[in-house]
């Protein structure tokens, strides 16, 4: 199987040597487009009020789009240590054993808007770009421009995939029907009523990968996830649509009273 994630608006600076295209995953597919896209992204990122409004950024964080300008020479950290926020914080990937480690070097991949589908182990400098951003230079929405760039995406490389990117994510580059499934998150409630997540979505799914990471159990199937999951104390429903499914979760559920 196959993991794939959304990135997240913060990232952790730092990071050693410097980065290189060349040293990211897919590079002869996905090469063009990404220099066609940092190109826009630099462009864009040397005005500073424009760079404000096209990349979403607010008085606190104007200063994230001078990180755009110094990618060649920054350093660079795996993608799994480059993304911070809610769900990597779940994953806690610092704290995952060494065979943990290298299952999510070898089965999670990150949808990144500058660069394309990118592995968890690719080396990444910080930057700023989401995917609702859009960028004058480039000529076309990013939506447009990756989709076109991931069309010949070998996803039988992949096997099966599980899809945990956010809808946004997912736009740059759907996940063909037959592929895998794509997974919703939902509480239940008291009454055995379940209800839509938001923070705690990316929370859940953050902790789905990292009990996935450290059973390291090789599954080809949603089937197969479910059962897993119902070993491991997960509740997994198949459906509501074909290719899908809903994990139901008790993270950021009220304490209950005794």
């Amino acid at each position: 199987m196959h993991v794939l994630l959304p990135p997240s608006e913060t990232k952790r600076t730092g990071g050693g040597g410097s980065f290189d295209p060349a040293d990211l995953s897919r590079a002869g597919d996905l090469g063009p487009a990404r220099a066609e896209v940092r190109r826009a992204l630099e462009e864009v990122s040397a005005d500073e009020d424009l760079a404000a409004r096209a990349l979403g950024l607010g008085v606190k964080n104007r200063d994230e789009a001078a990180r755009n300008l110094r990618l060649a020479g920054s350093g660079v950290l795996p993608a799994i240590e480059r993304y911070t926020g809610v769900l990597y914080d779940a994953i806690d990937i610092e704290t995952l054993d060494a065979a943990a480690r290298q299952w999510v070097d070898a089965h999670v991949s990150v949808q990144s808007a500058l660069f394309g589908l990118i592995s968890a182990a690719d080396p990444v400098p910080a930057y700023r770009l989401s995917a609702g951003s859009r960028l004058p230079g480039l000529g076309a929405p990013l939506k447009r421009v990756w989709g076109e760039a991931h069309r010949g995406l070998e996803w039988n490389s992949l096997g099966w995939v599980l899809d945990l990117r956010s809808k946004d994510y997912a736009a740059l580059n759907p996940l063909p029907p037959g592929r895998g499934s794509v997974l919703s998150v939902v509480q239940r409630g008291p009454g055995g009523e379940v209800r839509a997540l938001n923070h705690f979505n990316k929370a859940a799914k953050g902790d789905l990968v990292r009990r996935l990471a450290s059973s390291s159990v090789p599954l080809s199937g949603a089937d197969e996830l479910i059962g897993w999951g119902r070993a491991h104390g997960l509740e997994l429903l198949a459906g509501p649509g074909d290719d899908e499914f809903t994990l139901v979760t008790e993270i950021g559920a009220p304490a209950r009273s005794r």
